[in-house]
This record gives structure tokens, C-alpha cells and sequence, in this order.
């Protein structure tokens, strides 16, 4: 590789390690350091000193920042290449056409169109997106110090999930609604969980998003930032679910077995069909498009393959972790005041005395049709157990 090529690599590599490192300093080393503020409060006289924890809550949003206000200085000093990902007026283009304000409504692009194969097509992205939201709701509970989330609260996320896509396809913005990795791995960093963020955020969102200048400020960030900030996240949420890992025996060879060949299935077959797109032939382009995006999802495959594993290979309950499991999420059930945070924000006294709530799958008083005679019976019918406080709603 001569000069011309390295030098755009290197500059690419920097950025992209100097926006981790940030993260890093900021969401683990500074985690404690207190930025001094004042406060003017009647009660206490006047200003007083108090300490801001700026590292800690907003690390992501500084090393942003701060490493593309680097990127604005290098490419207005002709540091970079034409052509490099790291230049913020690559995409300069698209700020400039965007228009000042903007009100998106339904059908905007023209009456949506439905056929067999865009249904099952989108039907397999779905499933996989599933697979993975499930997987999202539980590291979301460990990150945010919560409880295994219960039948109910995953049927009612997943549900709203769908909404969100029929929503999304009215609106026409081209992509579906499902949980995002990044944002949990966002709570991990910031330690901050509280549903108050969330709502603030969104209505934040929905005025911004009139506001189309400020959407497209955000395209201009350069690619080796938004490449490091995803390293971060994503390799956060990957040690919350290892963590999950300590219920188990893993000095079991059968444990052994399924961790490492799930793990490495769910990483090599996915590479494999996107690296030979149209190599699966079943002479139906529908079921071949279903297969292809659920072969090609990492978390499905690794998934499904662990979980067939794990229930026809002998083994013991001990040796699985479902004995240790178990006894978490019984712990987190025979608590109810645990499960409040998963409650509906307003009306559950009404929906305590209505009985026939109780067969709904997303309501907070679902019993599992499994298990009618259960705890989670016990709990529904037991309105004393579930008295909502306000504190647990934060």
C-alpha cells in the first residue's frame, strides 16, 4: 500500500479509536469526577455549589461532539482525502436540500401496495426482529437493575413493535419499528433507566422532526465516529448477554458444546449467505427471500440452534442453570412491588377488579395460559399484591 492509501486509512483508524477511547475515559474513568455548578435556590439563600456529573451521564454525547468538531477543523484545513469517510461535507449535500420544516403525514408517497411476496418477505424479517427484541427486553431489565420482564410486559412490547411498523409503513419512511440495541447499551454507559429520559426524548423527536435541517445535521457525522460509538454499544450489550452465562455450568462439556457451536454457527452461516446471495434455491422466490433473511440474522440462527440444543441434549437442571434461573425469576414474582415498573402508568386499579383482563396477553393481570393454577394466577387475582406506587413508575 503506497502513501496515497495509507494516509486515508490511518486518518480513519484515529478517529474511529479516538471516539472509543473518549467513551471509554469519559463512561469508566471519569465516571466520579463532578463538574462544579451553581444553583440559586430561595430556600437556601441564594447560589450554591453543587457538582454536575457530566462524564457519567452524557459520554457518548461529549466524545461525539468533541471528535466531530475535530473532523469540521481537519476537513477545513484540507487535511483529508476527497473521497474520505471522516470528511463532514461528504454528505453536506443532503443539509443543504433539506428543507426548514416539514410535516410528514400518511400516505404521503402514494397509497401503500400489498402483495403475496413483500408480506412474506417482510413476514421472516419480522420473525427475526422478534427473536432479537426478546433478547433486547432482557438485557434492557439487567442494565436498568429491573426484573426478568414477565409474559405480558414481552407480549405488549412486541405488539407495540407492530404498531410502530404499520405506523412506519403509512408514514412511509421506508423501515420498520423495533428495539434498538445501541439505546440499551446507551443505559449501560449513562447508567441512567428512568422512563421520564425516554418520554422527554420522544417528544423531543417529534418536534425535531418538523425541523428537517436538523435531521439532516446529523448525516453529515462522519462514518469512523458513528463506527466507534457503535463498537462501544454493541459490545456492552454482548457482555450483558455472556453474563447470562453465570446460571450455567461451564465447566460442563455439554455446556461447552452448545455455547461454542451456537456462538460460532451464528456467526459463520450468516457471513456465508451474504456472501452468496441467491445460492438458496427452493424453486419459490417467496420461501427462498424468507430463508435468506433468517439465515442471514446472527442472533436467530445462534439462537434457534442453542435453544434446540438445549432442550434435546441430556442434561440436568442444574447443569442448564434452570434451577438457579428459576429461582431469580420466582424471587422477582413472589415480590410484586419488583414487577410494578412493568404495570400500565395509570388505570390498574380498574383493571385489577375486571376479571376478564385477565386472559389478555398484554394486560399486567395475564395469567399464563400454561400455568392457570400458578403463581401468576395467585399474583392476578391478588390485588393487594400489585398496589402501584407512584416511585416505582420512575
Amino acid at each position: 500500500m503506497g502513501p496515497l492509501g495509507l494516509g486515508p486509512s490511518l486518518s480513519l483508524m484515529l478517529l474511529f479509536l479516538r471516539t472509543i477511547a473518549l467513551i471509554t475515559v469519559c463512561s469508566q474513568y471519569l465516571v466520579n469526577i463532578e463538574v462544579p455548578c451553581f444553583r440559586y435556590s430561595k430556600s437556601n439563600g441564594g447560589c450554591k455549589k453543587i457538582g454536575f456529573p457530566i462524564f457519567k451521564l452524557f459520554p457518548v454525547i461529549l466524545a461525539i461532539i468533541l471528535i466531530w468538531i475535530i473532523c469540521i477543523i481537519l476537513t477545513a484545513a484540507g487535511v483529508f482525502e476527497e473521497n474520505s469517510g471522516a470528511r463532514t461535507d461528504a454528505r453536506i449535500s443532503v443539509l443543504e436540500k433539506a428543507a426548514w420544516f416539514r410535516f410528514p403525514y400518511p400516505c404521503q408517497w402514494g397509497i401503500p401496495t400489498v402483495s403475496t411476496a413483500s408480506v412474506f418477505g417482510m413476514l421472516s424479517g419480522v420473525l427475526a426482529s422478534m427473536v432479537e427484541s426478546v433478547g433486547d427486553y432482557y438485557a434492557c431489565a439487567r442494565l436498568a437493575g429491573a426484573p426478568p420482564p414477565p409474559t405480558h410486559a414481552i407480549n405488549r412490547g412486541i405488539g407495540i413493535e407492530g404498531i410502530g411498523c404499520i405506523i412506519a409503513g403509512l408514514w412511509g419512511s421506508g423501515n420498520g419499528t423495533t428495539s434498538y440495541s445501541e439505546n440499551i447499551g446507551a443505559i449501560g454507559i449513562t447508567k441512567v433507566g428512568s422512563r421520564r429520559v425516554i418520554q422527554f426524548g420522544a417528544i423531543i423527536m417529534f418536534l425535531f422532526s418538523i425541523i428537517g435541517k436538523f435531521g439532516a445535521l446529523f448525516v453529515t457525522i462522519p462514518d469512523p465516529i458513528i463506527g466507534g460509538v457503535f463498537l462501544v454499544m454493541f459490545g456492552l450489550i454482548t457482555a450483558v448477554g455472556i453474563s447470562n452465562l453465570q446460571y450455567v455450568n461451564m465447566n460442563s462439556s455439554r455446556n461447552l458444546f452448545i455455547v461454542g457451536f451456537s456462538l460460532f454457527f451464528g456467526i459463520s452461516l450468516p457471513y456465508w449467505v451474504r456472501k452468496h446471495p441467491g445460492y438458496i434455491d427452493t424453486n419459490n422466490e417467496t420461501a427462498n427471500q424468507i430463508l435468506e433473511v433468517l439465515l442471514s440474522t446472527s442472533m436467530f440462527v445462534g439462537g434457534v440452534v442453542a435453544f434446540i440444543f438445549d432442550n434435546t441434549i441430556p442434561g440436568s437442571k442444574e447443569e442448564r442453570g434452570m434451577s438457579v434461573w428459576e429461582k431469580v425469576r420466582g424471587q422477582s414474582t413472589a415480590s410484586n412491588k419488583d414487577l410494578e415498573c412493568y404495570d400500565f402508568p395509570f388505570g390498574m386499579n380498574v383493571i385489577k377488579k375486571m376479571t376478564v383482563l385477565q386472559h389478555i396477553p398484554f394486560c399486567p393481570t395475564f395469567m399464563d395460559w400454561k400455568c392457570g393454577n400458578g403463581r401468576n394466577q395467585e399474583n392476578a387475582l391478588n390485588p393487594e399484591n400489585t398496589e402501584l406506587t407512584q416511585n416505582s413508575r420512575l
